[in-house]
């Protein structure tokens, strides 16, 4: 771009980082953006999230949350769910359903991915009551506007599975009730 005497903008470093594979490539060119005193937006920042969750960097996806945060940026869904991800896929479950519970409470609706992966935390660390509570709200969601897919009702279902012991008829039947 600059050889042919364009300089970059915002919108197109967002559509480099959006490419990007990795973390650093992401991070490195930020930190061109904030040299060059461009004002980065939440379409960057969640552009560099996601490059951090694909490269397996879920450190450098929650510092640039808190970069985001610190800049007076609102973090939207995507970002939030591009950590959450992050930090699922490097097993980091407190921290993953800890951000799940801070993106609601910013008023933001979790997509599928942000409630299967909450419920598969709330799995993995036995709180099989949270994970029901969590499949309950994604199915008032759901009817409304949000398609679980297959993976969140077995997450929720083996989550009861491991905190009752036994049957998941009961957890899945008050499920559909709810």
């Amino acid at each position: 771009m600059r050889d042919a005497k364009l300089e970059p903008n915002v919108i197109s470093y967002s559509a480099t980082i959006s490419a990007c594979q990795t973390g650093e490539q992401a991070l490195s060119l930020i930190s061109e953006m904030s040299k060059a005193n461009l004002d980065l937006d939440v379409i960057c920042y969640s552009a560099g999230i996601s490059a951090c969750e694909k490269g397996g960097q879920w450190q450098q996806a929650l510092s640039l949350l808190i970069e985001m945060r610190d800049a007076k940026v609102v973090p939207n869904v995507i970002s939030y769910s591009a950590v959450i991800v992050a930090c699922e896929n490097r097993k980091q479950w407190q921290l993953a359903l800890s951000l799940f519970h801070e993106m609601r409470d910013a008023n933001l609706d979790p997509d599928i991915v942000s409630y299967s992966v909450g419920i598969s935390a709330c799995e993995t660390l036995g709180k099989w009551q949270q994970a029901l509570l969590l499949l309950n709200d994604m199915w008032r969601m759901w009817e409304a506007k949000l398609m679980p897919d297959v993976i969140t009702p077995n997450s929720g279902t083996g989550a009861c599975k491991m905190g009752g012991g036994g049957s998941v008829v009961p957890c899945f039947e008050h499920q559909r009730q709810s």
